[in-house]
């Protein structure tokens, strides 16, 4: 302990620790009102991280080739120690990744978090969402299976509706006419490097706006419950008399992030195949159509809208101008109002949507 305390003496001469610790841990309030919805973003970093490593871990043994990938992530879940344990935590993680991120979006969207000054906040958010969601489906196909090669076949071929450009863009992203080799580097390419790299970036840019404009106070159980802000000016929201970040609320995430991973391993333990279907261990065949190819949970509901649909452009356009409504949501809504029961229209759509979203996902699973 002595020595560690003249490490970090030695360290605070030279840069000033405690006074950054001071200010960013115990000296950064936060309402009083906070919630533990707010722990979720402290849930989605702890994801990131396992997501990396584990992804780090499995770089180490698969080979990405048409040839030999199959045979690699074979070689991982059957012969190198605890490789099952490694595949299975990304795999499982990539889809509670998308879920916990789900979640956090709508206790935001509820919460009135978005509004003004925090469009940047929600704009990030929503980015990080689209490319959790790319990354997945890049990473969807490296196992080069049989669901894996035919459900990337499916997702590019959908691009084929749009005129004009259509198939120039599903060329590019197969890296010719069908899915094959060249789509494997592309898509491996993307899913270790591009992806990542922008998702870490838009996280970091996502913490600071977060910093800059303050933690937006949840509406409920307060007498005002409108936005204070004008748009006259920056102004950085406070909350004096709050309770400190460190220990209080990390003690929060810290709970938070606890169950997740109980929750997350209960999962890996017990059902680590509640996400992978028979056609996902068997190698990949251009030559064999399985009778039913269906993408992830999360894609169920984009997947119906196309087959309800005669022209899949229309489908497309639905889906473009839901996800673009989305996006803008903070400078279409530009009540001041927080409180999701004192906004009827709000809550209407907003559960209307989300069943419509739950509905459409139950019909693709069962279809």
């Amino acid at each position: 302990m002595n020595l560690l305390k003249k490490l970090i003496d030695w360290v605070d001469v030279r840069v000033g620790i405690r006074e950054v610790a001071d200010k960013q841990l115990t000296g950064y309030l936060l309402p009083r009102t906070i919630n533990v919805w707010y722990s979720l973003g402290s849930v989605l970093l702890f994801i990131f991280v396992i997501q990396v490593v584990t992804g780090i871990l499995l770089l180490i043994y698969y080979v990405p080739d048409a040839d030999k990938a199959f045979a690699s992530v074979n070689q991982i879940m059957n012969n190198v120690p605890f490789g099952w344990l490694i595949r299975m935590c990304h795999a499982v993680g990539s889809n509670m990744m998308v879920l916990v991120l789900m979640l956090h979006m709508l206790s935001v969207l509820f919460m009135g978090s978005y509004k003004s000054p925090r469009e940047l906040n929600w704009l990030t958010g929503f980015i990080l969402f689209t490319l959790v969601q790319g990354v997945s489906l890049t990473g969807y196909l490296l196992p080069w299976s049989q669901l894996s090669f035919w459900a990337t076949t499916v997702a590019t071929n959908s691009a084929n509706a749009i005129p004009v450009i259509g198939p120039h863009l599903v060329e590019f992203l197969r890296g010719g006419k069908l899915v094959g080799p060249h789509t494997l580097g592309r898509f491996f390419a993307l899913h270790v490097a591009v992806i990542p790299v922008a998702i870490a970036g838009l996280i970091g840019a996502h913490l600071f706006f977060l910093k800059r404009t303050g933690i937006s106070a949840p509406p409920f159980g307060q007498k005002e419950t409108v936005n204070q802000w004008q748009g006259d000016g920056y102004r950085y929201e406070s909350h004096p008399g709050g309770i400190p970040f460190f220990p209080n609320f990390m003690l929060e995430d810290l709970r938070s992030i606890a169950i997740y991973l109980a929750l997350f391993l209960a999962v890996v333990f017990f059902n680590p195949y509640l996400f992978f279907p028979s056609s996902a261990f068997e190698p990949a065949n251009p030559f064999v159509t399985p009778a039913h190819i269906k993408p992830e949970w999360y894609f169920l509901a984009n997947y119906q809208i196309l087959k309800i649909f005669p022209n899949e452009l229309i489908g497309l356009a639905v889906q473009g101008a839901a996800m673009t409504f989305l996006a803008l949501l903070p400078f279409i809504d530009r009540g001041r109002e927080r409180h999701p029961l004192k906004r009827p229209l709000f809550l209407a759509c907003a559960i209307g949507g989300l069943l419509v979203w739950l509905g459409l996902t139950v019909w693709g699973h069962y279809s």
